[in-house]
């Protein structure tokens, strides 16, 4: 995500806190938010899909996800 949105986002929230904001403010809001959360997920699989977990004697075992087939 571009430095320029997550500063919009703090922008905002900084709004948020000294007035209410507008329906147009709020709405651009839960966009950038819901894309910086996308982002963050995107990058946390990506980082979780080369971790490799090392047992004592020195075996690597790739991390699986759970639950998903």
């Amino acid at each position: 995500m571009e430095q320029k949105k997550i500063d919009r986002i703090n922008e905002l929230a900084h709004l948020a806190k000294e007035r209410e904001l507008t329906a147009e403010e709020l709405e651009e809001r839960a966009i950038l938010r819901r894309e910086y959360i996308d982002s963050f997920k995107r990058s946390l699989v990506s980082q979780l899909e080369t971790t490799y977990i090392v047992d004592e004697k020195g075996n690597k075992t790739k991390v699986q996800r759970k639950g998903k087939k």
